[in-house]
């Protein structure tokens, strides 16, 4: 495949993630430093929808039309020598992550789960939403001096009635999305480096008896060297396009499994990557260290997600 980036949306973001593109051609991202849900106008205008405070970091739209966030928290970050921005390990004392819900209208929130009964969680990154109405979500864990605190992946209702822990003790989980079936699950786990896929058998429940390891995970493929994974969507023929921290890429992993391929992004700290456009041919990758958003051009469409 073969594609370029045809300009940029909008700069000055504080670390921008979780984008969604809306029906009325706006882009709505997360500023993980700026604690903001924001809006970008196609002629690059911003605007804040609501101060959620902490780290906002991934985003989808839900089935009643608002915007559900992956909260993680807060991390601390430093300024480079370019001026670019790089967040760092969380204060101790920093809160534990929650899931919030926003009205996009008013800018009214509210938290929905900070916890399951088996943990807190330590940062909530990543979701998708099934055409079930229910939503997938990782929890990256946490750095606290020299212990880690191992993240997991979890499975919740929009309407707040039910929340599960499915697959626990994993390092680093970040990006998350579906096939186009809707019957696979894709998780990026981002210091191994790995693109590792779950086998359906209804939603929120993982067919462990598909594969050998014991949460049924099946390893995809793997970022090259100096690369990490970070979130992802799918496009229509149902690849993976996982952004890349580290080098600064999008990997595009076939859904077959094996090499991605590498489209280089001027950001080593690429962070997300969203479909979207009247054809959604147009990928917006979201660049979290110099805070900008860029548009190439895709060879396909973009997966349609469940409700945006």
């Amino acid at each position: 495949m073969s594609t370029r980036i045809r300009g940029y949306l909008t700069d000055g973001l504080m670390l921008p993630e979780g984008p969604i593109a809306m029906p009325d051609g706006s882009l709505v991202v997360v500023e993980v430093l700026g604690g903001r849900l924001t809006r970008i106008a196609p002629d690059g205008t911003k605007s804040t929808i609501a101060e959620l405070g902490g780290g906002p970091n991934g985003a989808a739209i839900g089935p009643d039309g608002r915007c559900y966030v992956c909260n993680n928290g807060g991390f601390s970050h430093m300024t480079l020598p370019d001026g670019g921005l790089l967040p760092i390990e969380a204060p101790l004392d920093t809160p534990p992550g929650s899931i919030q819900v926003v009205d996009l209208k008013t800018g009214a929130f509210e938290t929905l789960y900070a916890h399951c009964e088996a943990t807190p969680f330590w940062g909530p990154n990543d979701i998708v939403f099934d055409s079930a109405g229910g939503f997938w979500f990782t929890d990256f864990g946490r750095d606290r001096g020299r212990v880690r605190m191992r993240g997991g992946l979890y499975y919740a209702k929009a309407d707040g009635s039910e929340i599960r822990e499915v697959v626990t003790a994993l390092d680093g989980p970040n990006g998350v999305g579906l096939s186009p079936d809707g019957t696979t699950l894709y998780v990026a786990l981002t210091f191994e480096g790995h693109l590792i896929s779950f086998r359906l058998g209804a939603p929120g429940v993982i067919d462990t008896a598909a594969s050998p390891m014991p949460n049924g995970s099946t390893i995809v493929g793997r970022a090259g060297p100096g690369m990490y994974l970070d979130s992802l969507a799918v496009d229509s023929t149902g690849r993976i396009c996982c952004a890349s921290p580290g080098t600064g890429a999008v990997l595009v992993f076939p859904p077959t499994g094996g090499a991605p391929e590498a489209m280089a992004i001027p950001d080593f700290l690429t962070t997300n990557i969203a479909f979207g456009g009247p054809d959604r041919r147009t990928a917006y990758v979201t660049m979290g260290s110099t805070g900008r958003v860029a548009l190439l051009d895709w060879d396909v469409a973009g997966l349609e997600l469940a409700f945006s």
